[in-house]
């Protein structure tokens, strides 16, 4: 192997790497997933963009509180849970987004978009364990 390719090779993964804590349970990622996505279509699927500001902040505040809500069913403790909610009016733009973390095994990032004629709705959720 030469000099140039060790410079490229991947850090061995924390997985692989011994730990000296017990393993800690994983999130259910495809549990709230589907969750997320029914929650999106059965609050959004015909909505339009709204005239009114106080609207758009209902729904928002109504998925948000509502994923938060089943994250904490699915695992009620050992994690520390954030969720993103963005809306915004649907007027053909193209769009992209990304996201870079360093995570632990078991932490998880769950995201789900909805979007119809007139709004798109991001979803994101955050499960990161807690130290304890």
């Amino acid at each position: 192997m030469s000099t140039t390719s060790l410079a490229f090779r991947s850090p061995v993964s924390r997985s692989e790497a011994a730990s000296p804590n017990p393993a800690r349970p994983a999130f259910d990622t495809e549990l709230l997933r589907a969750y997320m996505k029914k929650l999106l279509q059965a609050t959004l699927q015909h909505a339009v963009w709204p005239h009114d500001r106080d609207q758009v902040r209902s729904w928002m505040k109504d998925i948000k509180e509502r994923v938060k809500g089943r994250m904490l069913e699915i695992q009620p403790s050992g994690f520390k849970y954030v969720v993103l909610v963005q809306i915004n009016e649907n007027l053909n733009q193209g769009g992209r987004a990304d996201m870079v973390c360093h995570w632990e095994d078991g932490d998880a990032c769950i995201h789900e978009l909805f979007y119809n004629d007139s709004i798109i709705c991001t979803c994101i959720a955050l499960a990161v364990r807690s130290s304890s």
